[in-house]
């Protein structure tokens, strides 16, 4: 017992040491759409259930999804990707916007969203809808912006992180967010990044890359070694064959199902005099073919003894050919995902690394992949051992598939995973600023960084929300300043606040995104910033860090100074207006409702 527990403190420390890891994640962004109806009978017109709708909801989905699961794990993630200027592009921002991703993401007026839209009644997925596909190829001018958006995040990423290299995840799920000039910048930039990881339908499209680590789905494997070739072995004995459906989904491994080879009978009417069927499928059968004498591969497919043993799967298969997918992807690592047969790891010491998966409901394992692929990112680029790293991986993938959804691994549910429940101090949300100095040096002590903002936060509305979300994903705690009654009325005006302080602050202190709330009377924070000493001072606005009037105070005690640009959405004063003119002017006419012009107003913390 006691080497477990000393085991699960290994695997936690490396969960900490990727804190805030600069990655960049690339690729096809989606929309994941789930609809949850009930049914209780059939239509009249077709024996098809009527389903009645409950509820629905929306997720990211693809590489938005695997952005999602590296900055819920903790890491410091921006996402580069197309998408439409569309209703499932906003819903998409919201989602980033909620999970603290840095958004730099391209809008491409004309080209739609990618969406995959789920119908399920008692939690069973009875149809999906797709769409956006490789058709939608972006322009020459979207190529472009593609391009610079890369760029210029690879460098602000770069200096958020202090001048380190930042890590690479290219997700290419063939919808055409990344055509051959943007992987062609990719290759050629690839010294810019420090680990790059790839996941990618056809491997392929990739060679020069030289990623750190490949994930493959054993189609994707498969798949790559029958174009690569190989020798072919003379075959005897008893033939199975698994059966690739043309045209791989885009977006997940493929389904596949076991059957007879060609030119033989099925497998359960294999005897002593008829041995089973023999030969290997022919190009155009498309099959990945598993046989009787050894292992090879072949232009069409790949071959596995099966009479080596009892367990015989595609987990024998994959190991056995780990060392040739490495030099076909030029990749340090190769981990081959098995879906609920966990995954295949192999590195450069040649020595095969075997995880395993909790079979669930397909509806439960959507996005497992992403929550994988970004544990093994973070993990190697912090320097983690290749098993470590393995291990971690799998085990985000296991715990995020206990619920129908698209899977998300958040850092707490890791670490209380492995016993480690993340370290909270026990303070109160709420402090006085005579306790800020204690307060400051404990988490100091513990490595961990400080943001600071500061605001009224009169009428908490969706903007405070989002700007405090990304104030909070720039750093390990965020202390809020919130200016008492009397400091909002000299800077407001005799009307303000509209809540007492003692309610905003309640307000502010539930946000999961804030850690402490402090109230001050002065009009300026500047006593608090003395005393705090923030790693980060964030504002809000479009004026640069240079224009705050906190920035000289803040970096002459060592600090950064971060605006956060235009938060779009309710601005405070707006909100008052509306209900102002609503309570004066009750009447029909003007109680239908109209387009809110502050939806498109830019607001900072007021």
């Amino acid at each position: 017992m006691a080497g477990a527990a000393a085991e699960q403190r290994r695997l936690a420390t490396v969960v900490e040491s990727w804190l805030e890891r600069p990655v960049l994640i690339v690729g096809d962004a989606m929309l994941d759409e789930w609809r949850f109806a009930d049914s209780e009978r059939l239509c009249r017109e077709a024996p098809a259930p009527v389903l009645t709708l409950r509820r629905r909801i929306s997720a990211a989905g693809g590489a938005a999804n695997t952005a999602v699961n590296v900055a819920a794990l903790g890491g410091r993630a921006v996402l580069v990707a197309p998408v439409g200027a569309d209703v499932a592009g906003d819903e998409l921002h919201d989602c980033l916007d909620r999970a603290g991703v840095w958004d730099r993401t391209v809008n491409q007026p004309g080209r739609p969203t990618p969406v995959k839209r789920r119908m399920l009644a008692g939690n069973q997925i009875l149809l999906r809808e797709d769409s956006g596909d490789a058709d939608d190829a972006l322009d020459p001018e979207g190529v472009t912006r593609l391009l610079t958006a890369l760029s210029c995040a690879t460098e602000e990423l770069r200096a958020a992180a202090g001048g380190e290299a930042p890590t690479l995840v290219v997700c290419d799920y063939g919808l055409g967010a990344l055509p051959a000039p943007v992987r062609a910048w990719l290759v050629e930039q690839r010294e810019r990044y420090a680990t790059v990881a790839l996941d990618a339908h056809d491997l392929a499209d990739w060679r020069g890359l030289a990623p750190t680590v490949v994930t493959p789905s054993f189609a994707e494997a498969t798949r790559l070694l029958a174009r690569a070739g190989g020798a072919t072995r003379p075959t005897t004995g008893i033939d199975l064959h698994l059966d690739h459906p043309h045209g791989d989904p885009s977006d997940g491994p493929s389904e596949l199902s076991v059957g007879a080879a060609p030119g033989g009978v099925r497998t359960d009417e294999v005897t002593e005099n008829h041995p089973g069927p023999v030969g290997e499928p022919t190009p155009g059968e498309g099959r990945v073919a598993l046989t009787g004498d050894g292992l090879s591969v072949t232009g069409t497919g790949v071959t596995v003894n099966t009479r080596a043993g009892e367990g015989v799967d595609r987990a024998v298969l994959a190991e056995s050919r780990l060392a040739e997918l490495r030099a076909h992807t030029g990749a340090d690592v190769v981990a081959v995902t098995l879906d609920t047969e966990g995954a295949v790891v192999g590195g450069a010491d040649g020595e095969p690394r075997r995880s395993h998966s909790t079979p669930v409901p397909a509806s439960h394992a959507v996005g497992a992949g992403d929550a994988y692929l970004a544990a093994m990112t973070l993990a190697l680029a912090a320097d983690a051992p290749l098993p470590t790293a393995a291990q971690l991986a799998q085990l985000a993938a296991t715990i995020t598939v206990s619920d129908t959804g698209t899977c998300v691994c958040r850092r707490e549910d890791l670490l209380a995973a492995l016993d480690q429940p993340s370290e909270t101090m026990s303070h109160p949300a709420l402090v006085g600023s005579d306790e800020l100095d204690a307060i400051v040096a404990e988490y100091r002590e513990a490595g961990r960084s400080v943001v600071f903002t500061n605001g009224c936060f009169d009428v908490l509305h969706r903007g405070h929300v989002r700007y405090l979300e990304q104030a909070r994903a720039l750093g390990d705690l965020l202390i809020v300043a919130v200016n008492s009654d009397g400091s909002v009325r000299r800077l407001k005006g005799p009307d303000r606040p509209v809540n007492p302080v003692e309610d905003r602050g309640a307000l502010l202190a539930a946000l999961a995104c804030v850690d402490h709330v402090v109230v001050f009377e002065e009009d300026s924070p500047a006593a608090l910033i003395e005393a705090v000493r923030p790693d980060i001072y964030v504002k809000g606005g479009d004026y640069p860090p240079e224009l705050v009037p906190e920035a000289p105070l803040v970096r002459r005690l060592g600090g950064q100074v971060h605006t956060l640009g235009y938060v779009p959405d309710r601005s405070t004063s707006a909100i008052i207006e509306r209900i102002r003119s609503h309570s004066q002017d009750p009447s029909p006419a003007t109680s239908e409702r109209e387009p809110d012009p502050s939806l498109s107003s830019r607001t900072q913390a007021s």
